[in-house]
């Protein structure tokens, strides 16, 4: 296969790939063995038809298109594999057809867009606001609390016992209308915490007081948004009976509760690790504050004549990102685009000004990482692995081996030079 490149415009290249026709015969190859198994000819089986009978019945032609589609990406892919980096495309290529006849070379023409020239005039010694990293008694009083509610316990309350706000009531209900039921409106042993707001408002309220066995007549008028048409806005009552009531019950917090619920034997010291630990949440919050501050200034000092293509191709990945999350909560793109009458382009116009950001952002690093010579220890990458692995509960070798299978173990270090670069910013800033 030969190979040239001609730089045709400012981010443009062509090249010209020129593929042998001995090579080019593994694609009219496979491109025989797909056509034969659609052609019927009598006196042939089908699949069986000699290539030498189809070609003179139909003519080569019928095997071009197969075979391109074959022989076109491998030779394609391999051409730009060879070349220096500021060669490789930054989106999809636009293709021409030169030659293309049998016993000859397959000839074709690829022309795409590649990184712009970049000049970023300022990297160092912004000016950031700094972010607060402290961490208040009223925070950790929150995090014990939490931790409290999650090791608490529901307890029976004792007929006598009156409903509170909290309460988890067990009831019997039949809603009525003028003195009839309304469908929708009777239940046996319905679950209800008390100022949840799950019923309609002033439904719970009543509730609060009475006792286990007791029973009552609530009067209450449905909003008029409630969507039962026939129901919006209406006075109704219901009869209520209290079957049973739970309590949360929680622990007092003392050193007893901390050896129940943590490693530690005092509360003090379970109190000293929740405040480390926030501490940890607050600074690694405040360097992403930093690092968000510096993308900005990088952008908006950055100067470079970038190609729509690499915004387009850009929004193609925050589009399959979107789609990885609807996927995780059931949903597929094009259902949800039936949901929100939206369409593909609107979709795009969206996701354009982020794409724009994140190509930018982009550029500003790698021109850091280019300037400052920067490289990544293979310590550093080992020990970010170790934290994947750590995260998926997985063996570090069996991350290393999917990744490299996926494709994604460079792109996982292209991410933590791009990082690095970054970070080499925010170093040399000025917080105040």
């Amino acid at each position: 296969m030969n190979v040239s490149s001609k730089k045709i415009e400012k981010n443009q290249v062509e090249l010209n790939i020129e593929v042998d026709a001995k090579d080019f015969e593994e694609g009219l190859k496979f491109a025989y063995e797909k056509v034969a198994k659609q052609i019927n000819i009598p006196g042939f089986r089908k699949g069986k038809v000699p290539r030498k009978i189809i070609e003179q019945k139909f003519g080569v032609e019928v095997l071009f298109e197969d075979a391109v589609d074959f022989a076109m990406p491998k030779a394609y892919g391999k051409a730009i594999e060879d070349l220096e980096e500021d060669m490789k495309p930054v989106g999809k290529p636009e293709i021409d057809i030169v030659q293309l006849e049998k016993d000859k070379p397959f000839i074709f023409t690829a022309t795409y867009d590649i990184k712009p020239e970049v000049k970023l005039d300022e990297y160092k010694g912004f000016k950031l606001e700094k972010i607060d990293t402290s961490v208040s008694e009223e925070e950790i009083e929150k995090e014990l609390e939490l931790i409290r509610q999650r090791h608490s316990q529901l307890e029976t309350l004792a007929e006598d016992e009156p409903i509170a706000k909290g309460d988890f009531t067990f009831i019997d209900f039949e809603g009525k209308k003028d003195g009839v039921p309304f469908e929708g409106g009777t239940a046996t042993d319905h679950s209800l915490e008390i100022g949840s707001g799950q019923f309609i408002p002033g439904f719970e309220e009543q509730l609060i007081g009475l006792k286990t066995g007791d029973e009552k007549t609530i009067e209450v008028t449905f909003p008029a948004e409630y969507h039962q048409k026939d129901l919006a806005g209406q006075p109704v009552t219901f009869d209520v009976k209290i079957k049973s009531v739970k309590r949360t019950i929680l622990a007092d917090l003392d050193d007893e509760f901390a050896k129940d619920v943590s490693e530690f034997e005092t509360l003090q010291e379970l109190k000293e690790d929740l405040k480390n630990k926030l501490e940890e949440l607050a600074q690694n919050k405040a360097r992403t504050g930093l690092r968000e501050q510096v993308v900005n200034k990088l952008v908006e000092n950055l100067k470079a004549d970038i190609p729509d293509s690499m915004i387009e191709s850009q929004v193609d990945t925050l589009i399959q990102d979107f789609e990885f999350r609807l996927r995780s909560q059931g949903l597929t793109l094009d259902k949800y685009l039936e949901f929100t009458k939206d369409t593909m382009d609107s979709v795009r116009t969206k996701y354009q000004e982020e794409a724009v950001k994140a190509v930018k952002e982009r550029l500003a690093l790698e021109y850091i990482i280019k300037a400052e010579n920067l490289e990544l220890d293979e310590q550093v990458v080992e020990t970010e692995l170790e934290k994947v692995a750590k995260a998926y509960n997985e063996e570090l070798e069996k991350i290393k081996e999917v990744l490299a299978k996926q494709g994604q173990l460079e792109s996982f270090k292209q991410s933590l030079l791009l990082e690095k670069a970054s970070d080499l910013v925010i170093d040399s800033c000025i917080i105040e």
